[in-house]
């Protein structure tokens, strides 16, 4: 008889999950999950950026004792997929995050938590078997923000993920049109106790955003100051443009993650993949860059990090297969995509992900 943690027998990709869980969420729940800023032309665009980046098959290459094994800011993983910080993971299982946690860990992957986790980042921290790293978002409240970063250290987290495209929450459509109503920030299992602060307008022809509301979000200073306060490696999550990387790197930063929030919060910006050669030219090699943002094959694996990504982070089709099949959907999904790099390497050429560059895409003429 099947069990509510059962892998149904047709899926055969990462994508094959996402219909099945439409099914079995609520549609608010789903809407939050995969709905994306105003039209979601970025959604999509993550997508067909990838599609557009043709591989080069390479054949009778030597590949014995290759394999997929790296090292990123003191960590050791056996492959370069990680599951990306998201929150709410409950409305995909009722044991949240420490569901995903089991997951990831049967896939032996690295997993980053979400500051807006429904599991409170110390339990999630007693129960892994990998490295995690946490995720930040900066709160109004400066000290409290770095209560939560002693929080994180103390439990034994491996670095500190700062989101920083996210200053304002971006007009989620999708999410409206369902009836998506999300906790106050204080109901965050990691926000308990935080004081919301509210800006008053004077009248409904005061800006909304400018009126008061962008004193309280995060700048460099902001940066700069966490630096100061931890040793953690501190890698900046949100960057697109190179200037960016530049004054991230002028800060100390220990790595960048290239990502445009899934297209969460700004519509009509490039594909994270279309974005990432700049940073990386940018960087030049002086700290690791991740990207995020449209993975759904192992190719897309492989083509990311033939553009300079040291690693690639997966956000919803990870809770795709946490709401299908909990824990074991969530370490299909990462296996799947592990599989099915390993397999482009071989084609392409490529014993170790050292060997993984630019010639692995094919330039027409």
């Amino acid at each position: 008889m099947a069990t509510r943690y059962d892998i149904p027998s047709h899926i055969a990709s990462v994508t094959d999950y996402e219909p099945i869980a439409r099914e079995r969420l609520p549609a608010d729940a789903f809407a939050y999950i995969s709905g994306a800023a105003a039209d979601e032309l970025t959604l999509a665009r993550n997508r067909t950026a990838f599609d557009a980046l043709a591989l080069k098959s390479r054949v009778l290459a030597d590949l014995r004792g290759g394999g997929t094994a790296l090292s990123l800011f003191g960590c050791d993983f056996v492959h370069p997929i990680l599951v990306a910080p998201s929150g709410r993971h409950r409305l995909c299982d009722p044991h949240g995050e420490l569901a995903t946690l089991v997951g990831a860990g049967g896939a032996k992957a690295g997993m980053v938590v979400s500051t807006e986790a429904d599991i409170r980042l110390e339990e999630l921290a007693a129960a892994a078997t990998a490295p995690l790293w946490f995720q930040l978002y900066v709160q109004h409240d400066r000290a409290y923000t770095l209560d939560v970063v002693r929080r994180a250290e103390q439990a034994g987290y491996r670095a500190l993920v700062v989101t920083v495209d996210a200053p304002v929450h971006g007009l989620r459509n999708r999410e409206l049109r369902a009836g998506y109503r999300g906790p106050k920030l204080s109901e965050f299992a990691n926000l308990a106790g935080l004081h919301t602060t509210h800006f008053a307008h004077a009248d409904l022809g005061e800006s909304l955003m400018f009126g008061g509301y962008l004193e309280a979000v995060p700048v460099w200073e902001d940066i700069a100051r966490l630096r100061r306060a931890t040793k953690l490696p501190l890698i900046l999550k949100g960057i697109m443009a190179p200037e960016d990387a530049q004054r991230a790197l002028e800060l100390g930063v220990d790595g960048i993650i290239v990502s445009n929030h899934g297209g969460r919060v700004l519509d009509s910006q490039p594909a994270s993949i279309e974005a990432l050669p700049a940073v990386v030219r940018e960087v030049a090699g002086r700290v690791p860059v991740l990207m995020d943002g449209g993975i759904r094959r192992g190719t897309d694996v492989l083509k990311a990090l033939a553009l300079g990504a040291a690693a690639v982070l997966v956000g919803r089709p990870v809770l795709y297969g946490l709401a299908v099949a909990g824990p074991a959907g969530v370490a299909h999904v990462l296996h799947l995509l592990r599989c099915e790099l390993e397999i482009a390497m071989v084609l392409t050429g490529c014993r170790t992900l050292s060997d993984i560059g630019p010639q692995v895409l094919w330039q027409p003429g």
